[in-house]
């Protein structure tokens, strides 16, 4: 497994090494002494599977308190997976890291606690399952506007299909009392 580093402190690419032949593939999605290793040591206590179509934006979601670190990954189609930096006092507070997550690249993305984390379908349909740090609180839950001016996310489908509670989400500002304080 290789460890990438992005601009936002604590958003790392995972790429992992694929063994493949006539057979198929064998990779490790997981590996909790590697991960440590690369300065993601919190546990994993949830797992989450969702199944979308193309044009489907989810986000931008996040939790406090309980703020969940998510591990992110395409197991089918693609996706451009988003982590914006909304932690109080962050160096890159309002900043975002995107890339393409997909079945055929295998990347993963771990998304930290207390960054903002959405996608949008590239691929006619995606699965993506993400591993959590933190339980699912739905009274914790806030959500970002996807095209707050303020990120400025350059999101590649320019009329995407929202949920309600996407669609009517508040601007960053607005959130500002969610937000949990960055720690070196």
């Amino acid at each position: 497994m290789q460890f990438i580093e992005t601009p936002i402190p604590g958003v790392i690419v995972v790429e992992p090494q694929v063994h493949g032949d006539e057979r198929g593939f064998f990779l490790e999605t997981y590996h909790a002494e590697r991960f440590a290793a690369a300065g993601i040591a919190l546990p994993f206590v949830q797992d989450n599977h969702s199944l979308s179509s193309q044009g489907i934006l989810r986000g931008l979601h996040g939790q406090s308190p309980h703020p969940q670190g998510k591990l992110v990954r395409a197991i089918e189609g693609e996706i451009y997976d988003v982590a914006a930096d909304v932690r109080r006092g962050s160096p890159t507070y309002g900043q975002f890291f995107a890339i393409h997550l997909s079945a055929a690249n295998k990347k993963q993305l771990y998304v930290p606690p207390g960054l903002v984390h959405g996608f949008s379908v590239v691929s006619d349909s995606a699965q993506v399952e993400y591993k959590c740090t933190d339980l699912y609180h739905p009274d914790a839950e806030f959500s970002v506007r996807w095209d707050d001016p303020e990120l400025a996310i350059p999101w590649p489908v320019e009329t995407p299909v929202l949920s309600d509670k996407d669609r009517n989400a508040p601007l960053l500002r607005d959130v500002q009392d969610r937000l949990i304080d960055f720690e070196d």
